[in-house]
């Protein structure tokens, strides 16, 4: 049976088709619902981490589960952000092959037997994704303000820290082989 941090992570995935068929149909209203998910699921990432932390909760399937539904959560926004061009794909490419790469080199480190944990860089690169994608999935105007505008200049400084945590990941990872 899941813990409750681990069925908070596992909320997390179960509410990227709900973000997903919202984005497929835009409009006001399947905007608004799908930036209500996409917070809330985020929120439940800080969540999962307080519990696993506080109750001492954490186990191998949330270490698993954690990461694997961040990043779900994420690309699953950016390709629909990018289907609907409201995000450029070179962004999109960008942050997922990151992810990717990241994601393989953590596979080879287990293997041997080496965790590299995530640094605050990631922890920042996360927190503004998150930012900077929720006006966006949003992108309605509000009286005159576009929120979408605002996310995307955001979204430029989570690419920014995106590479750079991706950078520094390769570099920690080049440390431990070496």
């Amino acid at each position: 049976m899941l813990n409750k941090a681990n069925q908070m992570t596992l909320l997390r995935i179960l509410a990227i088709p709900f973000i997903v068929v919202l984005l497929y149909f835009p409009s006001k209203f399947s905007c608004t619902i799908a930036t209500i998910i996409f917070i809330l699921a985020s929120i439940t990432d800080f969540l999962d981490g307080f519990l696993a932390r506080r109750y001492n909760l954490i186990s191998n399937v949330g270490k698993f589960l954690d990461p694997l539904a961040d990043k779900l959560l994420i690309m699953s926004a950016l390709v629909m952000l990018t289907y609907l061009r409201w995000v450029p794909a070179w962004i999109s490419i960008l942050i997922i092959g990151r992810e990717i790469m990241v994601t393989g080199l953590r596979a080879i480190a287990s293997e041997k037997g080496m965790v590299i944990a995530a640094d605050k860089y990631g922890k920042l690169k996360t927190i503004f994704q998150i930012i900077a994608l929720s006006p966006i999935i949003f992108h309605y105007q509000i009286k005159g303000f576009d929120p979408s505008y605002w996310g995307n200049i955001l979204l430029y400084i989570a690419l920014a820290l995106t590479l750079f945590s991706g950078v520094n990941y390769i570099c920690k990872f080049l440390k431990e082989v070496s």
